[in-house]
């Protein structure tokens, strides 16, 4: 008997070592194994009334807790007057939770999700201003921009702009890649998500509305007899 148990530990130890795992099994291994209190990246997505005032008091719940945003993107939504935020941070799953819960207390905030990155379709733009001689007289620099799938936006005499969209790897890569080519600026945007397990917010509106119904609008019988009721 503690032969066949000391056989079984050995080769669950085996298998479970990260050197013998598969790529996928690695990822299902550290997924499975993922300590909560350790710290990640999260992309915080709020739902929200965009009213002058909320992105300040949004920003100093952060900073109260001494949280740094590492990305903070505004857009509208798939609903007419409902905007949304995306913003990333570095923190634990505990910090992150309490975070969220205290961001859905602001009136004007309808719903708080956050997800890891592999919950999450993400992307980020960014712009690359490059010497046109460069472009011009080195082969390797076009091979680079092609690479990384890179497309002009601004072709001018004296330099070239172009345009990647990736995660942010991909783009600090692309900058490393260029340097030695005079590269002359570099910017990149806020991330933009979309949840992967999501029928979208307007679902979560219809389910608000069948909890909640709002009251039935009565009509104002003296509406249109103003003239007569109101004349002294």
């Amino acid at each position: 008997m503690n032969k066949d148990f000391t056989l079984l530990f050995n080769l669950c130890s085996f298998i479970l070592n990260p050197r013998n795992m598969t790529t996928e099994d690695k990822i299902k291994y550290t997924e499975d194994t993922l300590d909560l209190d350790g710290k990640q990246e999260y992309t915080i997505t709020v739902y929200a009334e965009n009213r002058i005032g909320l992105l300040n008091r949004i920003a100093i719940i952060f900073s109260k807790r001494k949280i740094n945003i590492e990305s903070l993107n505004s857009s509208a939504s798939e609903i007419d007057g409902i905007h949304r935020f995306n913003i990333v941070i570095h923190e634990g799953y505990e910090v992150v939770r309490k975070l969220a819960r205290q961001i859905e207390k602001q009136i004007e905030v309808l719903k708080v999700y956050f997800n890891t990155n592999d919950e999450i379709i993400w992307q980020e733009l960014a712009l690359y201003k490059v010497s046109t001689d460069e472009i011009a007289e080195k082969v390797t620099v076009e091979r680079l921009l092609r690479q990384y799938g890179a497309s002009a936006v601004v072709i001018r005499k004296d330099y070239t702009v172009f345009a990647v969209t990736g995660h942010r790897e991909e783009t600090d890569a692309l900058v490393k890649a260029l340097e030695p080519y005079e590269l002359i600026e570099f910017v990149r945007s806020a991330r933009v998500a979309i949840i992967k397990d999501s029928a979208g917010f307007h679902e979560k509106l219809k389910e608000f509305e069948a909890e909640e119904p709002g009251e039935e609008l009565v009509e104002n019988e003296f509406l249109e007899k103003g003239g007569k009721i109101f004349t002294m």
